[in-house]
C-alpha cells in the first residue's frame, strides 16, 4: 500500500472501531488526576493494567498526595508496588518522580514531551499516554497491542517491534485528534477480538480493513 492509501485505511479503521468501542477508556483508573496517571503508567511497565489499578487503590489511600508519596518511607512504597514486579526500581521511580513533580514543577505535571522524559522511569510510550489524556494532544502509545494489531493492519512489516519506529509510522498515518482514543480502542479490541495467540479473525468487524484477516479469510 502507499502512504496515502494506507491512511484511507487507517481513518476507515478508526471510524470502525468507533462503532465498536462508543467510549474511548483509558485501562488505568486515574481519576483525572494527572499525577496518579504518572505514577500508573510507570506502574503499568512488564505489568497488567488491572493488577496497577489493584495495587493503586492502597498505594493512593495510603500516599495521596505527590507530597506525600515523595516522603514516604522507600520500603513502605515497596510493600504497596511489590506485586507490579520490577519493585525497589518501580517504587524509586515513584518516589523519585513525585518528588520531581514538586519540587521542579510545582506540582503541575509539563505538557511536553522533552520534559516528561526527564521524570524516572517514563518513556516514549507513558509520555504519550500523559499528553494524550490530560493535555488532548494526541501522541501513539506504542504498546504491545497497538504494535502488532497495527502490524497486521498492515501498515508496516508485522515482524517490526520497535516502539519508537511504530510511534512515528502510525503518527504520520493518523491525526493527531485520533491518536489518543485510538490507542485505548485497540486495547479493547486487542484483549477482546486480536489476541496475540488466538486472534478471532473469522469474527473481526474489521476484518475486511486487516491484512492479516484477508489473509485468513482466502484460506
Amino acid at each position: 500500500m502507499t502512504k496515502k492509501q494506507k491512511k484511507e485505511r487507517m481513518a476507515l479503521i478508526c471510524e470502525k472501531l468507533k462503532e465498536v468501542y462508543p467510549e474511548a477508556l483509558c485501562a488505568l483508573e486515574w481519576g483525572g488526576d494527572p499525577w496518579k496517571l504518572l505514577i500508573m503508567g510507570r506502574l503499568s511497565a512488564q505489568c497488567t493494567d488491572a493488577r496497577v489499578n489493584l495495587v493503586c487503590r492502597d498505594l493512593f489511600a495510603a500516599f495521596p498526595t505527590p507530597e506525600a508519596m515523595a516522603e514516604a518511607p522507600i520500603e513502605e512504597i515497596e510493600k504497596h508496588v511489590r506485586s507490579c514486579g520490577l519493585y525497589h526500581v518501580k517504587a524509586q521511580n515513584t518516589k523519585d518522580a513525585s518528588r520531581m513533580l514538586v519540587e521542579d514543577f510545582g506540582g503541575v505535571l509539563p505538557d511536553t514531551m522533552e520534559e516528561l522524559l526527564k521524570f524516572p522511569g517514563v518513556g516514549r510510550k507513558v509520555a504519550n499516554l500523559l499528553l494524550g489524556d490530560i493535555y488532548h494532544k494526541g501522541g501513539i502509545v506504542a504498546d504491545t497491542h497497538c504494535i502488532r494489531i497495527c502490524g497486521r493492519f498492515g501498515m508496516y512489516p508485522r515482524t517490526l517491534k520497535d516502539p519508537v519506529k511504530v510511534e512515528r509510522i502510525m503518527g504520520e498515518l493518523m491525526p493527531k485528534e485520533e491518536q489518543s482514543d485510538f490507542c485505548h480502542r485497540i486495547v479493547q479490541f486487542g484483549r477482546d477480538v486480536c489476541s496475540a495467540r488466538a486472534p478471532k479473525c473469522g469474527e473481526c468487524p474489521l476484518r475486511e480493513l486487516c491484512e492479516m484477516g484477508k489473509n485468513a479469510e482466502a484460506k
